[in-house]
């Protein structure tokens, strides 16, 4: 009995101590990866929740330049997380509405925010959790239900987008007027065709601002949409801004 259960157990033993070393040993590895890539990124954009949404929006903004490690993923779904991973993003996996799971993605040096949740009540608790993290940077949420869309805007989001009737725009512009829909089509899509593009105006005359080939469409004053026709922005102010008309290059 001694010389078959003593070996058993020192072998039970080695093989304890060596997972346990070697599961210590790939968190501390992770923990000190995370450290290094915290002190190193800023002004990054955080995209809470990797479903249908959160993956186009990401491919939009690595279509309009950016790179792969400018973008942090943040979501509770292991298969979605190795996906982000694979696609060359830092991904973390938790529960974007608490604090700590957001200082893991470093929401604290992050510029702007995209918050798409596949639930409205997920999206305003985490959109509430951001703003009380991070006051300054841009967020954008987007809303399923016309009546939550509200609640996410008192919550602090900057832009709330309606995706819901988005969809059903498109679905009506496609039945009436199916040429517009290719139009539309190419302003979605950065990759190639027409494209809008927000630009800093300088006090003064709206003419001399325009870059060649672009074509000015509105001003965006004081967060609200002013068309170009509108008399008060016959002359620019401090914090106008200029959305333009250009074709993607």
């Amino acid at each position: 009995t001694v010389l078959l259960i003593t070996p058993a157990r020192i072998l039970f033993l080695i093989l304890v101590v060596g997972t346990t070393v070697e599961v210590l040993t790939d968190q501390s590895r992770e923990f000190l990866a995370a450290r290094r890539w915290r002190k190193r990124v800023k002004n990054h954009i955080v995209v809470c929740g990797f479903g249908g949404t959160g993956q186009s929006a990401v491919r939009e903004l690595r279509n309009r330049g950016l790179a792969a490690a400018e973008i942090v993923v943040v979501d509770t779904d292991d298969e979605v997380i190795a996906l982000a991973t694979r696609l060359g993003h830092v991904a973390i996996r938790g529960d974007a509405s608490q604090g700590a799971v957001l200082a893991q993605a470093g929401i604290g040096d992050a510029r702007s925010a995209i918050v798409a949740p596949n639930r409205d009540d997920t999206a305003v608790l985490i959109t509430l959790t951001i703003r009380e993290v991070n006051p300054d940077l841009h967020l954008v949420a987007a809303g399923r239900e016309q009546e939550n869309l509200h609640l996410l805007r008192q919550g602090g989001a900057d832009e709330v987008i309606d995706t819901t009737a988005a969809v059903g725009r498109m679905l009506t512009l496609a039945t009436t007027a199916p040429g517009a829909v290719a139009v539309l089509d190419d302003l979605l899509d950065a990759r190639d065709g027409l494209e809008l593009r927000e630009l800093p105006a300088r006090p003064g005359a709206l003419g001399g601002q325009i870059p060649e080939g672009c074509t000015p469409v509105a001003v965006i004053r004081d967060g609200e949409r002013r068309g170009l026709d509108h008399e008060s922005v016959e002359t620019l102010r401090d914090g106008d801004r200029i959305v333009v008309l250009h074709e993607a290059q």
